[in-house]
C-alpha cells in the first residue's frame, strides 16, 4: 500500500510544473505549497482516489485536507530521500522563479541550501565541522531560537592602566563604547540589533576566501554551497546594522569574487554598488607562482545601504614637498578675471564686502576684508589692469608667499544662494572655479581632496610585524584600512568588522579616533585581536602610527557569547581518548541539552556498540546527540537558574540590552 501511494503521489505531483526541475521533484516546494493550502495543489491531489482517501477527511460531506499528515508523509526519507531544499543540486544563475539564466534575463544566484541558515561554529582554523542547515520554511522555530539575542559574559575593560573585570556597578553606555565580542559572528550580529540596528556607518570584512587553505572548514562534500550560505546569512544580518548612508566593504580574491558580486547584488541591490576595487597586494618580482600571469591582486567590493545617501568623506592630506614641485612659485597674486563675468555675478548677488584669505604652505596665515563697491568705482586702482577688449577687470593685489593658495569668500544677499557663504579659489593668477568641490579645510589647514580610483597600490612590506601579532591567512595592511575608513566615515561614526582576525580594522579605527565593534569566533591565541588592541593602547608604533603621530591611549570593552552546548563541542574536539569521551558523555547526560531525537538510555544499554567505535566516530556521535539550538544561552532565558548566570552578568546584559 505504502509503495503504491508513494508511486501515485510522485506521478501526480510531477504534473505540476512548479514542483519539477530537471526532471526531479522539489520536496521543499511541495511542503511549502501544502502548508499554504495552495488551491491548485489541493485540486491536483483530489484527482486521485487513493490520495484523496489517505489525505482528506470527510466532515459531514465536506472534504478537509489533512496538511499535517501530508507534510509528515512527504517529509519521510522514503519519499524523495535526496531532496531537502527547494534549490536544485546545481549552482547557477536563476531568476526568482527558479529558471536558469538561459530562460530569463533576470539574474539571481542559486545554490543548494540557499533557503537555509548555517550557524557556522568553527573556532579553530584547522577545525572541520559538519554544519546543520536550518531550512527557512521547514524550521522557522529552530531558526528563531538560533538567532534570538544571546547572553554575554566575561566582561572586561582594557585601558592604559591594564585590564579589569567589570562589576556591573560602573556607569556604562554600551552604545558609545568600543566593543570586542568573542563568539559566533552570525549570532553576535543578531544580538546587536536592538542597540545598533541602523547605526553603523562602515562595515569592513575580510572573510575566508574559500581557497582550500584559508581555514574555512565546513562540510567538505558541498563546500561551495556552504560558503555561499555562510556569506548570505551574514550579509543579510549586516545590512540591518548599517545606516541608510552606510557602506559595506569586503575583501576577496578572484575565486569567489564574481559569485560574491551577484550575491551582493541580490542582498543590497545592484543599484547600490559603489565600486569594485583592485588592490595590488604582491610584488611581481616575488617567487612562488608558476603561472605565466603572476597574480598580484585582490579585490574589494563596496556596496552602500543606499547609494544616493552615501557621502564620500575621503580627504588626501598632501605631501607638501611633492605639491611644491607641481605649483609654480609666485610672489604677487592678482585676481584676474579676464572678463566681467564674476564682477557682474558679485554685483547681482548684492555683495558689499569680500573676505580675502592668504596662505603659506597650505596654512591660512591671515584674512582681511575688502570693500567690493570701492574696488569697482576706483578706476585709478584698476587702471593698470584695464583691458578694453575684455571689459572691466577687478584687480586685488597683495603679497603672497611662494607655494601658496588663496581664496575669497562672500555671502550673497540676493538670489537662490542668499545667506550661504561662497568661496572662490585662485592659483597662479587663475580662477579655479571648481576648486571648492575638492578643497577641505580643517582648522586653518587647507587640503586638496583627491579623487579615488578603483586601483589601489598598498605597500605590504613588513606586514607581518604590524600590531605585534601574526596572522598566517591574509593579514591586511593598516594603510588599506585607513583608506577605507577615511573614505566612509568621520570621527563621530561607528566602524564594524565581524571577521576581525588579528584585529587590523579595530586597531586602525582606534588610532583614527573612530568608535568600533569587532567580532571574532576563531581563537588565535597569542596573536588575538585583544593582544593587538592592548598594544595599540600602549602606543604601538607599527602600521599607520607614525604617519598620524599615534601616542597611545583609549579603551575598549571585551565580552563573549555565553556558551552552553557549544562548550561540550569544544571539550569533544579536544578529547584524546575514549575514556575522555565517556566522561564527557556522562556529563552531557547530567547537564547538556540532548536532541529530542535521542534516547540516552538506548545508548547506555548498548555500551558495547559505543565502545567499538573509533575515537573520531565517537566524537561525531556525541556532537550529533547535542541539541544544536542550545549552543549558546538565549537572553530571554537569562533568569533560568539552570544556566547559573551570575548577578553581575545579568546587570551588564540588562545594560547592554537597555533594560533597567
Amino acid at each position: 500500500m505504502m509503495q503504491n501511494l508513494l508511486r501515485d503521489l510522485t506521478e501526480l505531483l510531477s504534473k505540476d510544473d512548479r514542483l519539477v526541475s530537471e526532471g526531479k521533484l522539489l520536496k521543499n516546494k511541495v511542503i511549502e505549497l501544502a502548508l499554504k493550502m495552495d488551491s491548485d495543489l489541493i485540486k491536483l491531489l483530489l484527482r486521485s482516489k487513493p490520495i484523496k482517501k489517505h489525505f482528506f477527511a470527510d466532515a459531514d460531506g465536506v472534504l478537509v485536507f489533512d496538511k499535517i499528515k501530508f507534510q509528515k508523509f512527504v517529509s519521510n526519507k522514503q519519499f524523495l530521500p535526496d531532496s531537502y531544499t527547494a534549490f536544485k543540486n546545481k549552482i547557477g544563475l536563476v531568476n526568482e522563479n527558479g529558471n536558469y539564466l538561459s530562460e530569463s534575463k533576470e539574474v539571481v544566484l542559486a545554490w543548494p541550501y540557499k533557503d537555509c541558515v548555517l550557524e557556522g561554529g568553527q573556532t579553530k582554523e584547522e577545525q572541520k565541522r559538519d554544519e546543520i542547515f536550518w531550512n527557512e520554511t521547514l524550521a522557522p522555530d529552530e531558526i528563531d531560537r538560533l538567532l534570538a539575542p544571546k547572553v554575554f559574559t566575561n566582561f572586561k575593560r582594557y585601558d592604559k592602566e591594564g585590564e579589569y573585570v567589570l562589576s556591573g556597578k560602573e556607569k556604562i553606555d554600551f552604545s558609545k563604547e568600543n566593543l570586542i565580542i568573542k563568539g559566533n559572528n552570525l549570532l553576535a550580529l543578531h544580538s546587536l540589533y536592538k542597540r545598533f540596528a541602523g547605526r553603523i556607518k562602515l562595515i569592513y570584512i575580510d572573510p575566508p576566501y574559500n581557497i582550500g587553505n584559508d581555514g574555512f572548514g565546513y562540510n567538505d562534500s558541498f563546500n561551495h554551497s556552504t560558503w555561499l550560505a555562510f556569506m548570505k546569512n551574514r550579509l543579510e544580518a549586516a545590512k540591518r546594522l548599517l545606516m541608510n548612508e552606510g557602506l559595506l566593504a569586503i575583501s576577496i580574491d578572484d575565486r569567489e569574487l564574481h559569485y560574491l558580486k551577484v550575491l551582493l547584488d541580490e542582498v543590497f541591490g545592484r543599484e547600490n554598488k559603489l565600486s569594485s576595487i583592485t588592490v595590488k597586494v604582491k610584488d611581481p618580482a616575488g617567487v612562488g607562482q608558476q603561472s605565466p600571469l603572476f597574480d598580484v591582486a585582490e579585490y574589494m567590493l563596496l556596496y552602500c545601504r543606499n547609494l544616493n545617501e552615501f557621502k564620500n568623506t575621503f580627504v588626501a592630506k598632501p605631501d607638501l614637498t611633492v605639491l611644491k614641485e607641481r605649483i609654480p612659485n609666485y610672489k604677487h597674486f592678482i585676481v584676474d578675471y579676464g572678463t566681467p563675468r564674476l564682477v557682474k555675478e558679485l554685483e547681482r548677488a548684492g555683495v558689499g564686502t569680500i573676505r580675502v584669505f592668504t596662505c603659506e604652505n597650505y596654512t591660512i596665515k591671515n584674512a582681511h576684508d575688502l570693500d567690493f563697491s570701492s574696488y569697482i568705482q576706483n578706476r585709478e586702482h584698476i587702471a593698470a589692469d584695464y583691458n578694453p577688449s575684455g571689459g572691466m577687470i577687478l584687480a586685488i593685489r597683495h603679497e603672497i608667499p611662494e607655494n601658496g593658495l588663496s581664496y575669497i569668500e562672500y555671502t550673497p544677499i540676493k538670489g537662490k544662494a542668499a545667506g550661504e557663504a561662497t568661496k572662490v579659489y585662485f592659483l597662479n593668477q587663475r580662477i579655479l572655479s571648481d576648486l571648492a568641490s575638492i578643497i577641505h579645510i580643517e582648522g586653518n589647514r587647507i587640503y586638496k581632496k583627491t579623487k579615488l580610483t578603483n586601483i589601489w597600490d598598498i605597500p605590504n612590506a613588513g606586514l607581518h610585524a604590524e600590531g605585534g601579532v601574526v596572522l598566517k591567512s591574509g593579514k591586511k595592511p593598516e594603510m588599506l584600512l585607513k583608506k577605507v575608513i577615511e573614505l566612509a566615515t568621520n570621527s563621530s561614526q561607528i566602524v564594524m568588522d565581524f571577521h576581525l582576525g588579528s584585529g587590523t580594522t579595530c586597531a586602525v579605527a582606534h588610532k583614527m579616533g573612530r568608535q568600533y565593534i569587532g567580532i571574532e569566533q576563531l581563537d588565535y591565541g597569542e596573536n588575538d585581536s585583544l593582544v593587538r588592541l592592548r598594544n595599540v593602547i600602549k602606543g604601538d608604533q607599527s602600521g599607520i602610527s607614525k604617519s598620524i603621530k599615534w601616542k597611545g591611549g583609549g579603551s575598549f570593552i571585551s565580552c563573549e557569547l555565553m556558551e552552553y552546548n557549544e562548550a561540550y563541542i569544544h571539550r569533544i574536539h579536544k578529547a584524546k581518548t575514549a575514556a575522555d569521551l565517556l566522561a564527557i558523555w556522562k556529563s552531557m547526560q547530567e547537564k547538556a541539552f540532548i536532541s529530542y531525537k535521542v534516547e540516552p538510555n538506548a545508548i547506555n544499554e548498548n555500551t558495547l556498540d559505543f565502545e567499538k567505535l573509533t575515537v573520531d566516530e565517537k566524537k561525531r556521535l556525541l556532537i550529533e546527540i547535542l541539541d544544536k539550538n542550545q549552543l549558546y544561552v538565549n537572553y530571554s532565558e537569562m533568569d533560568d537558574a539552570e544556566y547559573g548566570i551570575s548577578e553581575t552578568d545579568k546587570k551588564l546584559n540588562r545594560k547592554f540590552y537597555e533594560e533597567r
